[in-house]
Formats: C-alpha cells, structure tokens, sequence
C-alpha cells in the first residue's frame, strides 16, 4: 500500500496546451448548446480548449471580455460588444474582466485542467486583471466553482457568478521587484 502511494506520487502530472479554437460543435456543449458558433466568436469573445499529451482536446471554455460582471447572457452580450467597441480607441486591447460562461470536459479532469490552464493565462495578461464566470444557477455549478478555489460573488435571477483570485501572490510580487535588480528576462 504505501509503495503504491509512492508510485502515485512520484507519477508524472499530465501536461496540457492551452489553444485558442476557430469552431468547435456547440451542440457538445451541455451548458449553453442554445448559443451558436456565431455567438461566441463574436464581439471580443473567444474558444478556448486544452490539448492533452494525446493531442485531444480535453475541455473547452468560452469567454467573453467586458469591464463588469453580468447577471445575464442577454447582458453579457451587450457588455461585451460595449467593450469591443471601446477596443477600438485602445489599440485593440478589450475588457479587463475575462468571463467564462460555459466549460465543459471532453475528458475525465480536464475542467479543473481547464480552469489551471486559463487562471495562468490570465494571471500572465498585461490588460485582464479579473477571471469570473457567468454560470447557470445549478449545485452542479456551485460546486464545481468553489471546489476549484473561486469565490462566490452573486446569485442572480437565472445566472451565479463565481470569482477567481489572480492576484498576485507575495514571492510573485518579490520575483517582479526582484527581476528588476537583476535585469532577468
């Protein structure tokens, strides 16, 4: 038994490549098949999937940028076609409010994979400084966020929205300062 702990242990962690997608099938989509292809390609929003050592795609996230957080599709529509057109005076830069409003896995742990994988991007972002899901008003949801490490916001009519924290940790904010004395790249 405890050699098999070892083992485990010391057994490499899957790596996974997180890809920006042109199309996927909305009709996999057990959150939000309503919303077509058009939709989430639209207005600064974008796919996102992550690529296992198999080279399959293991989950796909959608979001949209906005600089606030919706209580609604309809809403986050507006939002975030509001925010494209903001772009366009900013060179380019939209929302600095990253919200993922469906996720689902195509393989057993790529959501929370998903999450790990879209939390470092954004934590590497020079313009987004928030990661908040617009999430249906389900336990399954609920759970799936908090036990991810988010913070409940709100609960709304039809929609919840959950925060994850992408502030800087302190020996993060020590490698910035430090990278500067030392002139790392």
């Amino acid at each position: 038994m405890v050699l098999t702990k070892i083992k485990k242990a010391l057994k490499k962690k899957p790596k996974f490549e997180l890809l920006e997608l042109p199309f996927i099938d909305v009709t996999e989509d057990p959150v939000r098949p309503e919303l077509s292809l058009e939709f989430r390609q639209a207005y600064g929003r974008k796919i996102y999937g992550i690529k296992d050592e198999e080279g399959d795609i293991a989950a796909v996230m959608c979001f949209a940028f906005t600089h606030g957080i919706p209580k609604s599709v309809e809403e986050m529509d507006t939002m975030s076609k509001d925010a494209a057109m903001q772009a366009i005076h900013r060179a380019g830069v939209q929302g600095d409010v990253a919200i993922a409003y469906t996720v689902w896995a195509k393989k057993k742990g790529g959501g929370k994979h998903m999450v790990n994988e879209v939390y470092k991007m954004i934590k590497g972002s020079n313009h987004l400084n928030r990661l908040v899901t617009l999430s249906p008003l389900t336990d399954m949801a609920r759970k799936f966020h908090l036990k991810n490490g988010a913070n409940e916001v709100q609960v709304n009519l039809t929609t919840q929205n959950f925060e994850y924290d992408i502030e800087l940790d302190e020996w993060e904010k020590f490698r910035d300062r430090a990278k500067g004395w030392f002139k790392f790249k």
